[in-house]
């Protein structure tokens, strides 16, 4: 757990924290808020509220969750791919992430695919990364 005392109040806790830590997104920051993974002297509290001078703020540990998403063999054309990235060409009209009416047949589930088990913890999930 990390623990964060405030110098200086005034700020909305949801553009503070993410000044804090800017490895998470505000979005993620206001999800783990209403998680409660986020107290602030001990108490839930909405992104909107203002920190006080020594508030103290309680960041839980998150562990990635794994994704529910299924991997697809579906041809891909890659145009460079090195330890760090892959870069593909995504064909004119393929959805790129599953969603309500395309679950399946993405650009995330062939990668998925091809990067194997190479996946990194990213916003609490796991996710493709490092298909080398």
């Amino acid at each position: 757990m990390k623990k964060i005392v405030v110098q200086e109040g005034g700020a909305r806790l949801d553009a503070y924290l993410h000044q804090q830590l800017p490895d998470l997104s505000r979005t993620m920051i206001q999800k783990m808020l209403e998680e409660e993974t986020i107290l602030v002297n001990g108490k839930k509290q909405k992104p909107s509220y203002r920190i006080g001078e020594n508030d103290e703020i309680e960041i839980k540990e998150i562990k990635p969750k794994e994704t529910h998403l299924k991997p697809q063999s579906i041809p891909l054309e890659i145009l460079y791919e090195d330890n760090d990235i892959v870069v593909v060409n995504k064909p004119k009209g393929m959805v790129v992430h599953p969603g309500n009416g395309n679950p399946e047949g993405t650009l995330v589930n062939a990668v998925l695919s091809y990067c194997k088990d190479s996946l990194s913890g990213i916003g609490g999930e796991i996710r493709p990364r490092n298909c080398t």
